[in-house]
């Protein structure tokens, strides 16, 4: 047997590797994700699409198909995670996913596309809330917030890295590249270990990853505070971000915002707000306090970008880093969302609440496309700026009111189980 330090350190550094893992497999789920946002328009057009309608046509089936294979891939693996365990499924989301990565490199039609996108969904919804759980369990109580939050800003660089090979690189290699960037992971997981705590509950006879537990008294308010917090996060990116050379040109500004390099300069400030409130709630010792604090942050940040006239590019990408900086409480939003719930209920919860929040974008968009192309009568003005408004301050107001009703999570024993009864 090795000395006490020995054995520590061994632990230390099962520790870490498992959180350096976690991390580079949520960047490649990213890269994934964002990746094909950008060559979206070059990749249509190479399989045979011309005009710009049946681009955007094309475009919305695949991006359908994507989001409707996260919705199913968050129920199936974060129930899989409760059952299974937290690593065989970490590592089957991430084979899933860089597989169809290699495969997204060969599709010769919007229908193969589609399918490959709907598959790479399904792998995708499972990376976050499956490696927040692992992490999660296997770090000690009081520092658990700074391996989740490792984890989270390695992800979001992702977004970086796949704007900077798609610039250096065609779509096809791209895709590969992130394929591979997959399968190398899995080449390291040998010295990676299942969470303790899921252990002690294999042969235990509880349920595990039942997701209709959620829905009793006591559980589901929990549940619906931890997406109501989220909401603004998607809001940001999905519409504020990805609109950004519009809403420039209506503010009269500047006609040469890239949209690729809004989204970049969005998730360069992610990374860093992730880091950043992800040390703030270790710091302050609170979850609850540090949420409150970037949800003012947000607001304010989108209340400046939607009033600002006149913006040059330059303030533009500013604008998108900044706002990017303000949702950058992802990670402490989903790991606040695994405290919430015992650990046979903790995977199952940790990978469906970020899925719900990114699927909360669809109706969202809706709304901001109705608001745009009708008669505003809430707030009249300029058409993208006050739909914006009005469907901002509905994502504010639901986020702020989740934040009241959730509880503390910092510092928090998980080592325990929900009971499967009503109340």
């Amino acid at each position: 047997m090795g000395s006490p330090a020995t054995t520590s350190s061994d632990v230390n550094r099962r520790i870490w590797l498992t959180v350096l893992i976690s991390g580079l497999g949520y960047f490649v789920d990213i890269y994934d994700l964002i990746l094909f946002s950008i060559v979206r328009p070059d990749s249509l057009r190479s399989i045979g699409l011309v005009s710009q309608e049946q681009i955007i046509a094309a475009s919305e089936v695949i991006l359908n198909a994507q989001m409707i294979g996260m919705l199913i891939g968050g129920l199936i693996f974060g129930a899989l995670a409760d059952k299974r365990g937290r690593l065989s499924v970490l590592m089957g989301s991430i084979l899933m996913y860089s597989l169809m990565n290699i495969a997204n490199a060969f599709v010769s039609s919007v229908e193969m596309y589609a399918v490959f996108r709907f598959f790479s969904g399904i792998g995708l919804a499972g990376e976050l809330g499956v490696a927040v759980t692992l992490v999660s369990e296997v770090m000690p109580i009081r520092s658990r917030g700074y391996g989740t939050t490792i984890v989270a800003s390695m992800g979001i660089l992702g977004a970086v890295g796949a704007y900077i090979v798609h610039e250096f690189t065609d779509w096809r290699t791209a895709f590969v590249i992130g394929g591979i960037m997959g399968l190398a992971l899995l080449a390291m997981r040998v010295k990676v270990h299942e969470s303790g705590m899921f252990r002690k509950l294999e042969d235990a006879p509880v349920a595990r990853g039942n997701i209709f537990m959620i829905f009793t008294p006591s559980r589901l308010p929990r549940y619906l505070s931890s997406v109501a917090i989220g909401l603004p996060i998607w809001f940001v990116i999905g519409i504020l971000v990805t609109f950004a050379p519009e809403f420039t040109l209506e503010s009269g500004g500047a006609q040469d915002v890239v949209a690729g390099q809004a989204v970049m300069w969005c998730y360069v400030g992610l990374a860093s707000g992730d880091l950043v409130s992800g040390l703030v709630s270790q710091i302050l010792k609170s979850r609850r306090r540090t949420v409150l604090l970037f949800l003012l942050l947000t607001a304010a940040m989108i209340a400046w970008y939607l009033t600002t006239p006149g913006r040059t590019a330059t303030m533009t990408y500013l604008q998108t880093g900044l706002l990017g900086f303000a949702v950058g409480y992802w990670a402490v939003f989903v790991t606040t969302a695994a405290e919430q719930f015992g650990t046979n209920l903790r995977a199952t919860v940790a990978t469906t609440i970020p899925n719900i929040v990114r699927g909360a974008l669809f109706p969202a968009i809706m709304a901001f496309k109705t608001l745009r192309h009708g008669d505003n009568p809430i707030l009249p003005g300029e058409p993208l700026a006050s739909a914006a408004i009005v469907v901002g301050s509905v994502m504010m107001i639901l986020a702020f009111v989740g934040w009241a009703t959730m509880k503390e999570t910092y510092g928090k024993d998980l080592d325990y189980i929900e009971e499967y009864r009503v109340g």
